[in-house]
């Protein structure tokens, strides 16, 4: 009986070990259902459109410039590639992965250790932007 106890304590103990994982893998289910959900890891916003890459590229490019982006520096790939630039003083790198013909990653970091509330702000734009040009 004893043992069992001892069982249970050791695996809550990996379990809590384990707790800076456990987001990613709440957050690979969150992400995967759309646009209207975005994660939040290690500074890093993380949204999943339905899209295609293109389209949410060319999304991006324009929001950058509505927002007054400075120093822009575009390294676009076949299925990825970035978006680095200075908007309202703070440097922002915006990418994006393909996932599938209509569905595309973006991941959006604002400063170095990340802001939530201007990473949100960037997301807000680019969804409403895509909302407004089907």
């Amino acid at each position: 009986m004893k043992w069992k106890l001892y069982l249970a304590v050791a695996c809550l103990t990996g379990l809590l070990g384990l707790n800076g994982c456990v987001p990613l893998l709440v957050g690979g289910a969150a992400v995967g259902a759309g646009s209207g959900t975005f994660l939040y890891v290690n500074g890093e916003l993380l949204v999943e459109y339905n899209v295609s890459f293109d389209r949410l590229k060319n999304a991006c490019e324009i929001v950058v410039a509505e927002m007054g982006g400075r120093e822009v520096i575009p390294d676009w790939r076949i299925g990825d590639g970035s978006i680095s630039a200075l908007i309202k003083g703070e440097s922002v790198k915006i990418r994006l992965e393909y996932k599938t013909r209509e569905t595309t990653l973006l991941a959006i970091r604002v400063g170095y250790f990340g802001n939530k509330s201007s990473s949100q702000l960037i997301k807000d734009n680019i969804s409403e932007y895509l909302l407004n040009n089907q």
